[in-house]
């Protein structure tokens, strides 16, 4: 596994796979999410549609593999995290995680080569970006496997965190 630490937004990355912090309806809305529906089109709005119709929200940690559409990415691996205070730590911790490690299998039953992460709940979602960043190089530890994980670290607090980590910037 190759990590890189990026400050250009996921819109513009080129890479196999982005994920898209989604919310349950895969609408679209702020942040990244709204950030990732203007950039491929209303075709990804459509795409999530026609998901939930037929089954109903995404539930967290699950994961939705759409097109890409007008993205340089292939594909878009919606997730939805937790709401930190909808959950205990331990409950929200092993949500995030499944966020996680339910992306990179997916990305990897894909064939994909590559796959960038926004930092999952840590925005309107609320959960702390250190207790986020300690879940992600969790499920990074876990196993060996064939992917570039790129890390879309738009923010100045974001990426001081990333690159002070022992494992993933430091």
């Amino acid at each position: 596994m190759r990590i890189v630490l990026a400050t250009e937004s996921l819109t513009s990355m080129a890479v196999d796979a982005v994920v898209n912090a989604a919310n349950p309806w895969l609408q679209g809305g702020g942040g990244v999410d709204g950030a990732i529906h203007r950039a491929a089109g209303p075709e990804l709005a459509e795409a999530g549609r026609r998901h939930v119709q037929e089954r109903g929200p995404l539930p967290i940690g699950q994961v939705f593999v759409s097109d890409g559409f007008a993205l340089p990415a292939r594909w878009v691996l919606h997730t939805v995290g937790p709401i930190w205070s909808d959950h205990t730590r331990e409950e929200a911790d092993g949500l995030l995680g499944d966020c996680y490690r339910n992306c990179l299998d997916e990305a990897e039953r894909l064939g994909a080569a590559s796959v960038a992460f926004p930092n999952i709940s840590t925005g309107a979602y609320g959960f702390p970006k250190e207790g986020a960043l300690s879940v992600v190089a969790g499920v990074l530890a876990e196993g060996c496997r064939d992917l570039e994980v790129r890390f879309s670290l738009f923010d100045d607090e974001n990426r001081a965190l990333y690159l002070a980590h022992p494992t993933l910037g430091g």
